[in-house]
């Protein structure tokens, strides 16, 4: 589907709404420029850095305290800010791979998505995978490459291979002034002005100088000559061989403009935010499996893409995150929970700033609430002002490490089914009750996720908790008549199990399980994704 450039007959509001995510290999430096952009838009005092000691360690948006102990994203926060003329919803995602699945829901609740790049380590696998998970929905994405300030690679060196191995077109809309020790700023291609960076501050947005082109004389007096020479033949070379920026190429997620800079040293990060304002989508269309729901329509309607819980240790809460797809919400609007059919009284929606949140008076199409309850909202939940919509897209992926769990005090073995149960509902892990036997088996994507669940298991519900290894490798849920499927079911009865929704899910152990159960049953197809849809 073709994007177009802003539709005119949005209201302004809306209109004014850029809702992305940040994705990025790990340690690319996608939280820290997740601060940057934070304090640029004035939403924060002062960035809390990743590696940083004490108090500035608690970066804003990592509030789990695993996350805040290891300095990795494990779960992906929102947040809202102003920038100039427009009102952001930044949502942080997890780059570790373990956590993807958390990050390919959150994809399915923006419009656009910042790519942080590593200068000295280019396109990394885990950045390779979150972008095909853009490309299968053509979505736009601006680049971001960081650490300029560090030794880097060659900028045409770098741009190769995002053109090569992503198969994208790259528009330089910034261009490095050297790199490492000797990094002084970058060279606006958009707008002719030389940016330097301020080493000293680095919380300060360093200097903005308009000039008249390359061959502007004051350039001499803000370069050494050398690094003057060398810009000037850089950029020739770029503008004759690189393409120039295009926004429909860029909206239809063909073209991605480029900007070099250093977030820990707040360098770059005023002109990503600059260009996310003028050239990244207002809010976009979202499909449901009847029809697609456009922004400008009078009446509301969200999906959850997300659902945190004990965000607040103080207060057992659950917080379901929305995207808003269509019309103005108004706290205490009354809304249908499709998946039930009831009404709920939307009466404390909440905006985030990470850890930080303040009650929602209103919200916009293109925003992101918070919609505190106790366990009805579940991911995939659609929430309207009366039509039975059923969202799509939103995937819920086979575990590929399973493992039996115990608690340390089996008189506590309640107390486990209400903290798996919960975490289940959350999306942090698949939970599956066998057929035969007693306890639970709890499936995960990477290994991280048993420490993850097994801290907060501990953390938020005071009980110690311990993994052991299954015979089964993986899990498939089960589509076909209900015949076929209640078949099936009866003949393999010592590898079924239910999930936490009660569908029934084949537990295997090696590739010929499966091989075996489709030839033997035709009719039935084993799934390895469950749409998560009401």
């Amino acid at each position: 589907m073709s994007r177009t450039h802003n539709a005119p007959e949005l209201p302004p509001e809306i209109a004014r709404r850029r809702t992305f995510a940040i994705i990025s290999h790990p340690d690319a430096g996608k939280t820290t420029l997740t601060e940057k952009l934070l304090l640029h838009g004035g939403a924060i005092n002062m960035a809390g850095q990743v590696r940083a000691k004490g108090e500035a360690r608690r970066t804003r948006s990592d509030f789990m305290k695993m996350e805040q102990e290891r300095g990795i994203s494990v779960s992906a926060s929102a947040m809202s800010f102003e920038f100039a003329d427009y009102w952001l919803n930044l949502v942080d995602t997890p780059g570790h791979a373990d956590f993807s699945e958390d990050t390919y829901r959150t994809l399915t609740a923006v419009d656009a998505a910042v790519m942080v790049i590593d200068g000295a380590k280019g396109v990394e696998s885990q950045t390779r995978k979150l972008f095909e998970v853009c490309r299968l929905r053509d979505m736009p994405i601006l680049t971001f490459c960081n650490k300029m300030d560090r030794e880097s690679r060659d900028p045409f060196e770098i741009i190769d291979e995002i053109q090569e191995s992503l198969a994208l077109d790259v528009a330089p809309v910034s261009w490095p002034i050297g790199m490492g020790r000797d990094f002084l700023g970058a060279y606006d291609l958009v707008n002719d002005r030389l940016e330097l960076m301020d080493r000293a501050e680095r919380n300060v947005k360093g200097r903005s100088i308009a000039i008249a082109g390359l061959d502007d004389p004051k350039l001499a007096e803000h370069l050494p000559a050398d690094r003057l020479e060398e810009l000037r033949a850089e950029v020739e070379m770029a503008r004759g061989l690189l393409p120039t920026f295009d926004r429909q190429a860029f909206l239809d997620g063909t073209l991605t403009p480029i900007w070099f800079g250093s977030a820990i040293n707040s360098f770059g990060v005023k002109e990503l935010l600059t260009g996310l304002g003028a050239y990244a989508p207002a809010p976009q269309p979202r499909a449901t499996e009847t029809r697609q729901i456009t922004a400008d329509e009078p009446k509301v309607a969200g999906f959850v893409f997300k659902v945190q819980a004990n965000m607040d240790p103080k207060h057992r809460d659950r917080v379901a995150f929305v995207r808003l797809c269509s019309g103005h919400f108004k706290r205490g609007a009354k809304l249908k929970h499709v998946r039930s059919g009831k009404q709920m009284a939307i009466s404390n929606p909440v905006l985030f700033l990470a850890n930080d949140r303040e009650i929602a008076d209103d919200a916009w199409a293109g925003d992101i609430i918070g919609v505190p309850n106790h366990g009805q909202l579940r991911i995939g939940d659609a929430l309207t002002e009366g039509e039975d919509l059923r969202f799509t897209g939103i995937p819920s992926f086979a575990p590929e490490l399973l493992q039996s769990v115990r608690a340390g005090d089996p008189l506590k073995a309640k107390h486990l089914d209400k903290a798996l149960t919960q975490f289940a509902e959350e999306g942090a892990a698949k939970l599956f009750k066998p057929e035969i036997g007693a306890g639970w088996i709890v499936g995960v994507v990477g290994p991280l996720q048993f420490d993850v669940l097994g801290s907060r298991i501990e953390i938020e519900y005071g009980l110690p908790v311990r993994f052991e290894p299954t015979q089964y490798a993986s899990a498939r849920w089960l589509r076909g008549a209900a015949a076929d499927v209640d078949a099936f079911i009866k003949a393999n009865r010592g590898q079924m199990a239910r999930d936490h929704d009660g569908d029934p899910v084949f537990l295997t152990r090696i590739q010929w399980d499966i091989d075996r159960a489709e030839k033997d049953f035709p009719n039935v197809e084993l799934a390895a994704t469950k749409q998560m849809m009401v």
